[in-house]
C-alpha cells in the first residue's frame, strides 16, 4: 500500500475521534501561543507540547486504515 492510498483510504470510527481530539489539542496550543498577552514560560511550553502532541496524534490516527475484507 502506498502512502497516498493509506492516507486517502477510510479511517475507522475510533481513529477519527482520536484524530479530531488531536486537532483540537493542536488548535488549543496554537491559541495559547498566539495570545496577545505575555504569558509565563510554563504556559507557553505547555502550548508548544499541546501542538506537538495533537499533531502527532492526528497524523498517526489518520494513517490507520479500515480492513477491506
Amino acid at each position: 500500500m502506498t502512502k497516498k492510498n493509506r492516507f486517502t483510504s477510510p479511517t475507522p470510527k475510533f481513529h477519527r475521534i482520536v484524530r479530531n481530539i488531536g486537532l483540537g489539542l493542536a488548535a488549543a496550543g496554537g491559541v495559547i501561543l498566539a495570545s496577545p498577552v505575555a504569558l509565563p514560560t510554563a504556559i507557553v511550553s505547555f502550548g508548544t507540547y499541546l501542538i506537538l502532541g495533537g499533531t502527532i496524534a492526528s497524523a498517526v490516527a489518520q494513517s490507520v486504515t479500515a480492513d477491506r475484507r
